[in-house]
C-alpha cells in the first residue's frame, strides 16, 4: 500500500510539533521577561543605582541561560526573532553598564552570547550612551560627555567592519546606520553645549573686568 505507515508517521510528526510548540511558548515567555529585566537594568544604570542594576542583571543572566538552553534544543528556535531580540537587549544592558562604569566589555563566551546578538546589542548601546551624554551636559560635565562621544565613535567604526549579509548579522546594517545618525545629533548637541559654556565663561570674565574697572574709577 502506498500510504502504509502514514498513521504512525503523522503521529510522530504531531509529537515533534507539540514538543517544539511547548518549547516555543517557554522561550517566548522567557524572552519577554528577559527584555523587561534588561530594560529595567539599563534604567538603573542611568540613575546611578548600580546595586539595583546588579540584582536585575543577575536575574537576566539566569533568564538568558534558560532561554539559550531551550532554544538550543530546537534548530527552529535558535534563530527565532524573539530569541535574538531578547539576547540583544541583555547584551545591551551588559555593555551599557561596562562603558558607563569604565569596566572591560563583557565577553561573548562568558555571557553565552552569540555574535549577532552581541553586535546588535553594541549598536543599541550607542543610544544609551547618547542619553548619558545628554544627562552629563545637563549637569555641566562636558569632559564626560566628550569621552562618551569618543566611545560612540569607536563603536561605530567597529560596527562598520562587519560587512556581512543581513541573514548573518540580523539587522545590524540598519542599526549601524542609525548609530551614525545618533552620533551626529550628539556631536551637534555637545558642540552647542561647549560653545554656550565658553560664552558663559567669556561673559563672566568680561563682567568681572567691568566691575574691577568701575571700582578703580570710584577710587
Amino acid at each position: 500500500m502506498p500510504l502504509e505507515g502514514l498513521h504512525q508517521i503523522a503521529e510522530h510528526v504531531h509529537d515533534v510539533f507539540e514538543t517544539i510548540d511547548v518549547a516555543r511558548e517557554k522561550a517566548l515567555s522567557t524572552s519577554r521577561e528577559l527584555i523587561r529585566v534588561s530594560a529595567t537594568a539599563i534604567k538603573h544604570v542611568h540613575r546611578g543605582e548600580y546595586e539595583e542594576y546588579q540584582d536585575q542583571i543577575e536575574t537576566g543572566g539566569q533568564l538568558a541561560r534558560v532561554l539559550r538552553e531551550t532554544a538550543d534544543e530546537h534548530d527552529d528556535l535558535r534563530a527565532a526573532g524573539f530569541v535574538t531580540d531578547a539576547m540583544k537587549e541583555y547584551a545591551e544592558a551588559l555593555i551599557t553598564y561596562a562603558i558607563v562604569r569604565e569596566q572591560p566589555l563583557p565577553s561573548l563566551d562568558t555571557e553565552g552570547l552569540d555574535a549577532a546578538s552581541y553586535a546588535n546589542g553594541l549598536a543599541e548601546a550607542v543610544g544609551e550612551l547618547r542619553r548619558h551624554v545628554v544627562d552629563s551636559i545637563r549637569h555641566g560635565e562636558i569632559a564626560v560627555s566628550e569621552q562618551r562621544l569618543d566611545e560612540m565613535d569607536e563603536i561605530y567604526y567597529a560596527l562598520m567592519a562587519f560587512d556581512f549579509p543581513e541573514g548573518v548579522t540580523r539587522g545590524l546594517r540598519r542599526r549601524t546606520d542609525s548609530v551614525r545618525a545618533l552620533i551626529e545629533r550628539t556631536r551637534g548637541d555637545l558642540t552647542l553645549a561647549i560653545r554656550q559654556q565658553e560664552l558663559a565663561a567669556a561673559m563672566e570674565k568680561l563682567e568681572t573686568k567691568l566691575q574691577n574697572r568701575t571700582a578703580d574709577s570710584a577710587t
